[in-house]
Formats: structure tokens, C-alpha cells, sequence
């Protein structure tokens, strides 16, 4: 399995988002720093064992860091300074 191609039956990934919405809202208590954090320790841990179990390669992980910092990143550019 791919990071950027999971081989996954139709709706998979809409059906996993939607139960780690449900999951996340639940967590509203906490501010968003604090989620992400976790998040990123949860991320870290799944991303070791699909490099583990051969899943994915380094480099496939390395591209999809990098698209989500991209993405993460995208909207904040043009409010620089405000």
C-alpha cells in the first residue's frame, strides 16, 4: 500500500474521517495545540509501523510530510503578519 494510492475498497477513507471526526470532537476540551500534538505522536507511531511492515518506503512518507506541510501551510501565507 501506498501513501499517495491506498489500495482501500470505495468509501473506506470517508467512512475512517467521519469515526476520527466523531473521535475528535469529543476531545473538544483540549485546545488545538494540544491535538495536534498528540495527532503527531499518534502520525509518527502509524507511519514507523507501515515503514515497518513494509507498507510504504521513506520516501513515500517523506512526500507525504511534505504535502501536509504544504497543505497545512497553504491558507496561513497571504495572513502573514496580521
Amino acid at each position: 500500500m501506498s501513501l499517495r494510492d491506498p489500495t482501500l475498497e470505495d468509501g473506506a477513507i470517508e467512512e475512517c474521517l467521519d469515526e476520527l471526526n466523531d473521535c475528535v470532537a469529543t476531545l473538544a476540551r483540549y485546545p488545538p495545540t494540544v491535538l495536534a500534538v498528540a495527532m503527531r505522536v499518534h502520525l509518527e507511531s502509524l507511519l514507523r509501523v507501515a515503514l515497518e511492515r513494509g507498507l510504504c518506503t521513506r520516501e513515500e512518507i517523506h512526500e507525504f510530510l511534505e504535502e501536509l506541510e504544504q497543505q497545512a501551510l497553504r491558507d496561513d501565507e497571504g495572513s502573514e503578519g496580521l
